[in-house]
């Protein structure tokens, strides 16, 4: 996070060198004309130092303007958009400080190149309102980039868990009750859990739970899976132990108005997940299934039991484990959610190590390939083929047209926990490469099914596909383009 006092004074620099440029001034000239030295004029435009009021009425004086608009926010039109930027809530709450990015960094890079900045910045301003695109996006995605940069393997949180269970002498085989997390909550942070205060609460019955820190009280709706609460149990331990000052108090975050609260909310649910499955057991599981000559869903099915997970938990997990453990850094995470009518089907939650890869969340409103195995899973979810309460296990080898790209998509889907009439499936992507096939032995079994698939049907140029949606609408518009370039170069070669 950048300090208030930090911005003000780069805002100020930022005046001071932009106008002594605009006059073609150099810092000697510039120095003598207000009567200051040259080092503490050059302290001043690095962001370093704030002048006094005498001090800056004589810089004012000699840049040519007033006393207040040095002082203020206000700036010329080519440099308002990096002033407006400085004094944004953004730049003020992000912890740029995790990216590797100082203060001194950014203010270099705008004080030097201000004009391409400045056009910079008005071009992300208006794609983020042409867009509706919120605070909340912009931290995502940053959190997105932050597990990213890190292979989604966080050594500090693994370590916590292995001393937390030290200190709690909660064993490292799967399945604790959630009574035993309930104990420790009670005993050592003087919390208690509350299961039927929320159902009460007709506004909170989509929720899943509340943590009151006047009263100490954690508030766990009912109707959830010993899995679940486990989990919401575990999240609470985790901002206990690892003293997570800001925090959310709902399970969902109701409003992401800080990167700092979105990111202690995924080290409690990253530390939670490896509290139920620990990490040398899940290794080992690990490479029991993926040393298989044929592809078995019935083993994943036994890790959900035996571990006692929800699917998302297990692949999230598998998320951190393999880029770590086995060197497979490129995948992908997605969670698919598949409307009553199945018309639509929407990606609220995605992942992606090394690259970006070929499936990834469209905001335009189109339509997600229907020869996706996720798609599939929630289609045949919703048909009445499957019944009971265990969710559906899938795989395919899915090869990108007209791209190199393959990919083993590790499917499951279920009911979704609030709406039943929905579908939910997650899945996990592992690019097909020789590091996967080194450890994937299945990759080329008979029972593993191939399929040429796309992002969205409006990008999709396979002609015979028989999942289609809708038209191929923007790929088209691409032709018409094209043909039209064609035929202005056609006539400019006079043919």
């Amino acid at each position: 996070m950048v300090d208030p006092q930090d911005v003000i004074k780069m805002i100020f620099g930022f005046k001071a060198k932009y106008l002594r440029q605009k006059l073609g001034l150099s810092l000697e000239e510039l120095a003598e004309r207000a009567h200051l030295s040259k080092s503490y004029l050059h302290d001043i435009e690095k962001g370093k130092k704030y002048p006094k009021v005498n001090k800056i009425q004589a810089l004012a004086a000699a840049l040519g303007v007033d006393y207040d608009y040095m002082v203020s926010t206000r700036a010329s039109k080519k440099l308002q958009p990096i002033v407006d930027l400085l004094t944004s809530d953004f730049i003020k709450e992000f912890p740029l400080d995790l990216f590797g990015i100082s203060p001194e960094k950014l203010f270099e890079l705008f004080s030097n190149t201000p004009d391409k900045v400045n056009a910079f910045i008005s071009t992300i301003f208006k794609i983020t309102r042409n867009y509706q695109m919120q605070r909340e996006h912009l931290y995502l995605a940053a959190l997105r980039s932050y597990q990213d940069m890190y292979d989604n393997y966080f050594a500090d949180l693994e370590a916590a868990v292995k001393a937390f269970r030290e200190s709690t002498g909660l064993y490292a085989s799967p399945g604790s009750p959630p009574e035993v997390l309930e104990q420790i909550l009670q005993e050592r942070y003087g919390i208690r859990t509350d299961y039927t205060a929320m159902p009460r609460a007709a506004e909170l019955r989509s929720l899943r739970s509340h943590y009151q820190p006047g009263s100490k009280t954690l508030f766990i709706n009912r109707g959830l899976s010993p899995a679940q609460t486990r989990f919401l149990l575990g999240r609470e331990l985790a901002f206990q132990y690892l003293e997570l000052g800001e925090r959310p108090y709902f399970t969902r975050i109701i409003e992401i108005d800080s990167f700092e609260r979105l990111l202690n909310n995924f080290k409690a649910s990253y530390f939670a997940v490896a509290l139920m499955m620990d990490e040398a057991h899940m290794i080992a599981d690990l490479k029991g299934l993926a040393g298989q000559a044929e592809w078995r869903p019935e083993l994943i099915s036994g890790l959900l039991e035996r571990y006692d997970v929800t699917p998302e938990m297990l692949l999230q997990r598998w998320s951190n484990l393999l880029p770590q453990h086995f060197g497979i850094k490129d995948l992908f995470f997605i969670r698919l959610v598949g409307a009553a009518g199945l018309q639509h089907f929407r990606m609220t939650k995605e992942l992606h190590l090394s690259q970006m890869h070929n499936p990834y969340a469209n905001q335009m409103n189109e339509h997600y390939c229907r020869r996706w195995v996720s798609v599939n899973l929630i289609k045949q979810l919703k048909s009445g083929q499957h019944t009971g309460s265990a969710p559906i296990i899938d795989a395919q080898i899915s090869e990108y047209w007209q791209t190199d790209n393959r990919y083993l998509c590790i499917s499951l889907a279920k009911p979704d926990f609030h709406q039943p009439e929905q579908g939910v499936s997650v899945t996990i992507g592992l690019m097909i490469n020789e590091q996967l096939r080194r450890h994937f032995r299945f990759i080329d079994s008979p029972g593993l099914p191939s399929r040429l698939v796309h992002t969205t049907c409006e990008r999709c140029g396979i002609s015979d596909c028989e999942a289609r949606a809708v038209a191929p609408t923007v790929l088209e518009q691409q032709r018409a383009k094209e043909e039209i370039l064609r035929a202005g170069a056609t006539l400019r070669a006079g043919g």
